[in-house]
């Protein structure tokens, strides 16, 4: 069903607590600014937002992007031939394992988290594939009164350096080879607040993720764990969650100060190639 109370787009929500179809727009055309403006709004307002039968070459994926923000150039994903702001998510039909298979939110290790990523199919296997996202502002709105007050208190470590360091890549050299690289870069860590007061909205979210957080600030691993799971277990429940099926021309962006987001991998032998383009953000208080 259509969402009132907008004139130049139509925004179809894909479930009460995240994500919504976003029609009647061509990425590629004038995009004025009373249009940008509602999508922006649709944006913070749902956490992700969605198009479909989009064409846009690189520059134009490139300059929708850059209306959100700066862009950041990713450190560790292949980047496409002459656009280094763009990151290829790919896997080809021998690779066993996908990128960005388990829950997690772009960037948290860094001091100044990324604002948002715009991913663009260009390619996608006929079933499977889906990508999954979670709002973090509902689900903290669900907690206890009790737990939300020792939350707010409380800040946890993210680190890049279990994801993309040099480990990883001696697990399996042949499943990353092409795809991810610069093992040596992945020294990030930083701290932030486990509830952040959202920069545009106001609102609280849960900041933490499965993907990138460690510990909270002050206490072991061992001591975190339990916490830690519980939230994630908590935050992941379907109540909080929609799931968008790609076709190719679809695009998705989503804010990654108030979403987690995981591409199912359900598609042996068969080929996902992605453009992402991800938007620099602020430090978080």
């Amino acid at each position: 069903m259509t969402q009132p109370g907008y004139e130049t787009i139509d925004v179809r929500p894909l479930s009460p607590a995240v994500g919504a179809e976003i029609r009647g727009v061509d990425l590629a055309g004038d995009l004025g600014n009373a249009q940008f403006a509602e999508i922006r709004r649709a944006f913070h307002e749902h956490g992700a937002v969605f198009f479909r039968e989009q064409r846009l070459t690189p520059e134009q994926h490139v300059a929708f992007a850059r209306r959100f923000g700066p862009i950041n150039v990713n450190r560790f994903f292949q980047p496409v031939d002459g656009h280094p702001e763009i990151a290829e998510v790919r896997k080809e039909p021998h690779h066993k394992r996908n990128i960005g298979a388990g829950w997690h939110t772009d960037h948290s290790y860094d001091a100044a988290p990324a604002l948002g990523s715009m991913l663009y199919a260009h390619e996608v296997p006929d079933c499977g594939g889906d990508t999954l996202f979670a709002s973090m502002e509902a689900a903290f709105a669900a907690l206890s009164p009790r737990m939300q007050d020792m939350l707010r208190g409380m800040r946890a470590l993210h680190s890049s350096r279990h994801v993309f360091g040099a480990r990883r890549y001696q697990d399996e050299p042949q499943e990353y080879a092409g795809r991810l690289g610069n093992p040596e870069l992945a020294t990030q860590d930083a701290v932030h607040p486990v509830v952040i007061h959202h920069p545009q909205t106001g609102r609280e979210v849960l900041y933490v993720n499965p993907g990138f957080t460690v510990r909270f600030d002050g206490w072991t691993e061992a001591e975190s764990r339990p916490l830690l799971g519980f939230l994630y277990r908590h935050a992941a429940h379907p109540s909080f969650t929609c799931r968008f099926r790609w076709e190719v021309g679809s695009i998705a962006l989503w804010d990654n100060r108030s979403t987690w987001h995981m591409a199912l991998n359900d598609y042996p032998g068969k080929r996902r190639y992605m453009h992402r383009v991800t938007i620099d953000g602020s430090p978080l208080a």
